[in-house]
């Protein structure tokens, strides 16, 4: 997808919105536009399906938590993907960012080289799975994001989703996290709730990732 990516941003703060706008021309993604509102900023992601949302939570009109629930609830926005930003550090909102169905959340203030593998990153998302493949009960569709459990069907967040499809795409194989990620520590925490014992299969490989097997 690379540079021909469509990113939208959503951010109040005109500093941040114009530090954001040229790091991203800068690395070579042309088609970027913003808003500075999140009633205004929905309506233009509903209009023009970008492949990619930078999305601040605290703005005026709507909040990004009710803006990604919104994105997440259309289906003719499933392919777009979530970036979080926010001054906000707790666990307790990072879960509540994914929950809401962001992809990764970056915490301010951010390293522009940071944002922008991040950013490279959740656009590279979505490894091909072979369709319907069992292992030891569990059955993951990409072509229609769905998985499930022994016939159960999972209620994953599209960050969940993602992860576990890399997981499992690559069993056997460590996952590597940056050291500084808390994103994926808390995806691998609430993907361990939700599959139960299957969890077992996902392995802490510590100070480096995790590792299904």
């Amino acid at each position: 997808m690379g540079e021909l990516a469509k990113i939208r941003i959503i951010e109040d703060d005109a500093t941040i919105r114009a530090l954001l706008e040229m790091a991203l021309l800068g690395a070579g993604y042309s088609d970027v536009a913003s808003s500075p509102r999140g009633d205004d900023g929905l309506k233009m992601v509903e209009r023009e399906k970008p492949d990619l949302l930078l999305l601040d939570v605290m703005l005026p009109g709507l909040d990004g938590f009710a803006i990604a629930k919104r994105i997440r609830a259309t289906p003719a926005l499933a392919a777009t993907r979530i970036v979080m930003l926010t001054a906000r550090t707790a666990s307790e909102d990072i879960v509540r960012g994914l929950d809401a169905g962001a992809d990764d959340y970056v915490t301010k203030p951010f390293d522009r080289k940071v944002l922008l593998a991040r950013v490279n990153a959740v656009l590279r998302r979505g490894l091909p799975v072979t369709e319907g493949m069992d292992f030891d009960g569990l059955r993951i569709d990409e072509a229609s994001r769905t998985a499930t459990l022994r016939k159960k069907a999972l209620d994953l967040t599209p960050g969940e989703f993602d992860l576990l499809v890399r997981l499992v795409a690559h069993r056997g194989r460590v996952f590597q996290r940056p050291a500084d990620e808390r994103t994926v520590d808390v995806q691998v925490a609430k993907l361990r709730q939700k599959l139960g014992g299957w969890s077992d299969h996902i392995e802490t490989v510590r100070g480096v990732g995790y590792r299904v097997g």
